[in-house]
């Protein structure tokens, strides 16, 4: 089997979860060829680096002659294949927030990917996320490419599931994986009955880093790490409210914000409204290295999300031993409960600042035990070798 993995845009920092995923099916003996229909953007990480140079990209220098190259020659070449895929795309359309003309012009990128696909004798296609990619990926398969499969994250798909087609999409795949049970029944919720069976749970698998790590004890400081973009869906707002909440009934805190984006303007004047320039880092984006010092310099982990999948920065506190403090929403109470931190209600300033205050007042003991069930915890569930296993055994399926 020649396997091809599709990307709207890789690599890129935030998807270093697929490089391993596409490493230990490597590992197995599956080659993967890698494609991308944007080019990747800044990339720092050597890896990311490495893996830049393996891609192939559709929308990089010249793609405007490939684009009109690659639609005349499938539309002369296979003209009823054309037809079909134009329906398709026409019909897909509608109620997508973007109209027409953006399916249009996934047909044109699948047209050249298609011509890709059969020169190198690609026999599968694999996609993650629900969005861009396997809309590609359907529409190579109505042009007679191979047939495709898709990882579906959340929260995006989940939020505008019709906009982005997921029934279609879910009904046209030879496989559709969740990467937890709350992703899979929110694929069963958005598609038909019949399709209910292709949807299988193959969990995010850790970098070896952390799987190999030697846990450092709990430190005995005052201080959280909370990761991830600085968007209004990480819940960051209602972070620094607890915290200010904290420090006016005079209790010693400090946090770090280890992450960028959309929201650090409006974060940071929250921080100077509230008078917590003294206790709260901004750190904007950091590497792995930067992301595991934080990790290992604090009492706990913070993550008071509105919306997610299951965050990879979860999975990684854990498995340094450190325990959670986040929120009851998505996939994460599959793997964060008392036992291994606290979990509370998305957007609640108090039941934040209790928990938070609960951290603070436990013995570095206590948290130990905690860090140790969840590191446990996180290796059972997300052990990369294991989920890559599930995922070639899948591949061989599809292609039978």
């Amino acid at each position: 089997m020649k396997l091809a993995y599709l990307c709207n845009q890789y690599p890129s920092p935030s998807q270093t979860f697929i490089r391993r995923e596409i490493a230990a099916i490597e590992a197995r003996g599956q080659a993967v060829e890698r494609y991308s229909v944007r080019p990747a953007g800044e990339v720092v990480d050597p890896d990311d680096r490495a893996e830049r140079d393996r891609t192939r990209t559709v929308l990089g220098s010249g793609a405007g002659r490939r684009l009109v190259g690659a639609v005349v020659a499938v539309a002369l070449g296979r003209p009823g294949r054309f037809a079909s895929a134009l329906r398709t795309a026409w019909g897909l359309g509608r109620g997508n927030g973007r109209g027409r003309s953006i399916q249009l012009v996934y047909l044109a990128e699948a047209c050249v990917l298609v011509s890709w696909f059969e020169a190198e004798g690609i026999d599968h296609v694999h996609s993650h996320f629900g969005t861009n990619g396997p809309m590609v990926a359907l529409l190579v398969q109505e042009l007679g490419g191979p047939g495709f499969s898709f990882t579906v994250h959340g929260p995006e798909e989940f939020d505008r599931p019709e906009a982005l087609h997921l029934r279609e999409k879910v009904a046209s795949a030879r496989f559709v994986v969740a990467i937890s049970s709350f992703g899979r029944s929110q694929l069963m919720r958005w598609s038909a009955r019949d399709d209910w069976r292709k949807v299988h749970v193959v969990r995010c698998g850790l970098d070896r880093a952390y799987v190999d790590a030697e846990p450092t004890p709990v430190p005995d400081v005052p201080r959280f790490v909370c990761i991830g973009r600085l968007g209004e869906q990480k819940g960051q707002l209602v972070l620094i409210e607890a915290l200010a909440r904290l420090r006016r009934d005079g209790v010693d805190v400090r946090v770090v914000l280890a992450g960028e984006g959309e929201m650090r303007d409006a974060i940071e004047a929250a921080i100077v409204r509230h008078d917590l320039g003294s206790c709260v880092e901004v750190t904007g984006w950091v590497d792995n290295a930067r992301v595991r010092a934080e990790l290992e310099r604090s009492r706990a982990m913070l993550l008071p999300s509105f919306a997610e999948g299951l965050p990879i920065a979860i999975m990684e506190a854990l498995a340094l031993g450190r325990p959670v403090i986040t929120t009851s929403i998505a996939g994460i109470p599959e793997l964060v409960d008392e036992t291994c931190g606290w979990i509370v209600p998305a957007g609640s300033v108090d039941r934040l600042a209790g928990a938070m205050r609960s951290a603070l007042d436990a013995t570095p003991a206590e948290l130990q035990r905690k860090g140790e069930e969840g590191r446990r915890r996180v290796l059972a569930a997300h052990d990369v070798d294991r989920s890559a296993e599930a995922l070639v055994a899948l591949f061989a399926t599809a292609t039978t």
